[in-house]
């Protein structure tokens, strides 16, 4: 059965757009696996995204988004301990890359379904226009970062 698609709210929208991207990653992650492609390439490219993407989506839920409903809540509670979870796990230096690499992709996948099915549509259930209207203008700005050369997942 097909899941009908969530109608985000616009002030969302870019941070929904960083969570496909997240859910690309763990993609890219799994067919570099299947392949057999070198594990550093696959490391080199999950840090890249951390680097680039990851770390600042994060700070902007943290800063900007989880407050609309209170960091006592629930579904914020569990988003800031996958939070930690995850930059643990981009951050540190593990010696099983293999490993870290399947719980990088495993982790960010059902983190980021989470935040879609549960915790924006919490959000977006709460937050008055104006707190909406204050979200689209800090996030409407595109960012652009060079892109990534060595395409291991094709």
């Amino acid at each position: 059965m097909t899941e009908n698609p969530i109608k985000r709210h616009k002030a969302l929208q870019p941070l929904s757009r960083d969570h496909h991207h997240g859910l690309l990653l763990s993609w890219k992650i799994r067919q570099g696996m299947k392949k057999g492609i070198d594990l550093e390439r696959i490391m080199a490219y999950a840090r890249w995204f951390w680097d680039t993407h990851l770390l600042r989506h994060f700070e902007i839920e943290e800063k900007q988004i989880f407050p609309l409903l209170g960091n006592d809540h629930p579904m914020v509670k569990r988003a800031l301990s996958e939070h930690r979870r995850i930059t643990r796990l981009f951050t540190s230096d593990h010696s099983d890359k293999e490993r870290m690499l399947g719980l990088i992709e495993e982790e960010l996948d059902i983190h980021i379904r989470f935040e879609e099915r549960q915790l924006f549509n919490a959000i977006q259930e709460i937050a008055t226009k104006e707190q909406l209207r204050v979200m689209e203008k800090a996030h409407s700005e595109t960012r652009h970062q060079p892109p990534w050369e060595d395409e291991f997942w094709k």
